[in-house]
């Protein structure tokens, strides 16, 4: 048995109490659908700055009333420590994936991504070290490698910076670091590499690339690549996300205080991902015969990523079931059902 059907075997025999921070949005929603059907309790927090209640309403309807009825939301935003504090209140874990993502933001607007992505999180830290919280696990970031040229990444290896959010996203690590060491208060931090599946907001300037090519596609409009489409990123399926975050939370003491990889380990150029949206989309009835438009590389960027998930599977037990093609057909026929609406 893997190490992840042997958590959740036990947490359906003695369920705990989970804190969702950014619960509304993408992968918060995937983790609050996970955990109620293994019947949890589930605190969540979210201001809607970038969730939306469309996705409670989803999850609502893959669940039970009775594990729905598990589900204790507070409307909050963790910028505000009164908010958080409240909302640690009585948790065991807390998954906290409140911030706000994306380069090009953050280059347009530092100061709002530093208020959220760490005056947020120092709230967030604080909170649940004077709550006694078990565990809190956080989303860290692959742009943390910045410059770094060497390919995999490996976790104690990185760069200089290359946008306010991926500083944002490394003083994370360091406040994680400086709170076990001062308060004893464990943590562990997941550096996601482009997450992507249900629920990912296909809208506005920021959106993530697979969820905005496919809208696009589907809506029969052209796909604009940045660069020359031989950018190459590790996409990670959400459900792997998903099980990443769940076996941090149960981690044995040796797999505490660390910062992980969430990644399959392998590369995808954009050309490949544009080809392979367009087959998933020929298997749900959806033809485009459009080529991409090409345009100039994107400011803040890395031109490869890809990570070394040895570490993650060592001391957590990962196993990624998804893999970037059998992820993108599984969301594939959301996608057409939630963009068409």
């Amino acid at each position: 048995m893997s190490r992840y059907l042997e958590i959740k075997e036990t947490l359906l025999t003695a369920p705990r109490t989970w804190l969702i921070t950014g619960c509304a949005g993408f992968i918060g929603s995937n983790l609050l659908e996970h955990l109620l059907l293994l019947n949890q309790k589930v605190v969540g927090l979210d201001n809607f700055s970038t969730g939306h209640q469309h996705n409670f309403d989803e999850v609502k309807a893959l669940v039970s009333l009775e594990q729905w009825e598990r589900f204790n939301f507070i409307e909050g935003d963790i910028r505000n420590l009164d908010d958080c504090t409240k909302a640690v209140s009585g948790v065991d874990f807390i998954l906290h994936q409140a911030a706000l993502g994306s380069v090009p933001r953050s280059i347009a607007d530092p100061i709002l991504t530093n208020s959220a992505n760490i005056t947020g999180f120092l709230n967030m830290l604080v909170a649940a070290k004077e709550q006694k919280v078990k565990t809190f696990v956080y989303a860290a970031s692959s742009s943390t490698y910045g410059d770094h040229p060497a390919l995999p990444k490996i976790e104690e290896v990185i760069g200089k910076p290359l946008s306010p959010y991926a500083v944002t996203k490394y003083v994370n690590e360091l406040y994680a670091d400086v709170f076990q060491k001062t308060y004893g208060l464990n943590s562990i931090g997941l550096r996601y590499f482009n997450v992507f599946g249900k629920r990912q907001d296909p809208d506005g300037a920021y959106a993530a690339v697979i969820p905005k090519w496919t809208a696009a596609m589907i809506e029969n409009q052209d796909v604009v690549i940045n660069g020359d489409g031989e950018t190459s990123r590790d996409f990670c399926f959400v459900e792997n996300a998903v099980q990443a975050n769940i076996l941090a939370a149960m981690a044995n003491e040796k797999g505490l205080n660390e910062i992980y990889n969430v990644a399959l380990g392998d590369r995808t150029t954009l050309n490949t991902l544009f080809n392979s949206l367009k087959v998933s989309l020929n298997c749900n009835n959806v033809e485009y015969d459009k080529s991409p438009i090409y345009q100039d590389f994107r400011l803040g960027d890395v031109r490869h990523s890809q990570a070394d998930t040895s570490k993650i599977k060592e001391l957590l037990g990962y196993e990624p079931e998804y893999r970037i093609q059998e992820g993108i057909n599984k969301a594939m026929p959301w996608y057409k059902i939630f963009l068409t609406k």
